[in-house]
C-alpha cells in the first residue's frame, strides 16, 4: 500500500474504532461506572449470561442464595446471600455493590472480614460487573427497586 493511501485508511480505522467504542460505552459515560442500569435491556441481557457463568454457582440460578445464608458455616464463614428481594443486596448503594464485586467484601466490611466471595477485578471487566449487577436489580420487584433508588439518592446527598 502506498503511503498516500495508508494514511487515510489508518485515519478511517482510528475513527471507526472510536465510534464503535463510543457506541458501546457512551451509555456508561453518562453515569458513574457503578451506576446500575436495570432498564437497559441489552446490558441486562449481557448481565444474565455473566451472572449465570460467574455468580449463579454460589448465589443461585434464581438469585436465591445458599440455604441458611444468615447462619455461619462450620468454617465460620457466611453462606452466599440471595440477591433477590429477600436478601440485603438492595440495602447497599450501587457503588458499594460494585466495589464489593470488583474488589471483594473487605472493601465494605473491613480488611479483617473473611468471606468465600472472590474479588472479580482480575476476571470481569467493569462493564461485565455492571451488567451482572444490572441484571440482578432488574429482577427485583418495583417497590424494592424504588427503595434501592432511594438508598442511592440518600447516599448521593451526603
Amino acid at each position: 500500500m502506498r503511503r498516500q493511501t495508508a494514511v487515510p485508511v489508518a485515519a478511517a480505522a482510528i475513527l471507526l474504532s472510536g465510534l464503535l467504542a463510543y457506541k458501546l460505552y457512551a451509555p456508561m459515560a453518562a453515569t458513574d461506572a457503578w451506576t446500575l442500569q436495570p432498564d437497559d435491556p441489552q446490558l441486562v441481557a449481557e448481565g444474565q449470561v455473566i451472572y449465570a457463568k460467574a455468580c449463579a454457582s454460589c448465589h443461585g440460578a434464581n438469585l436465591e442464595g445458599e440455604a441458611n445464608w444468615q447462619q455461619r458455616k462450620p468454617s465460620g464463614l457466611l453462606p452466599a446471600p440471595p440477591h433477590d428481594e429477600t436478601g440485603h443486596t438492595w440495602h447497599h448503594t450501587d457503588k458499594q455493590i460494585f466495589m464489593t464485586t470488583k474488589f471483594g467484601v473487605q472493601v465494605v466490611a473491613g480488611p479483617d472480614y473473611k468471606s468465600d466471595m472472590p474479588a472479580f477485578e482480575q476476571t470481569l471487566s467493569d462493564r461485565e460487573i455492571l451488567a451482572a449487577l444490572s441484571y440482578i436489580k432488574a429482577q427485583w420487584p418495583t417497590k424494592v427497586r424504588a427503595t434501592h433508588d432511594e438508598v442511592n439518592r440518600r447516599a448521593a446527598a451526603n
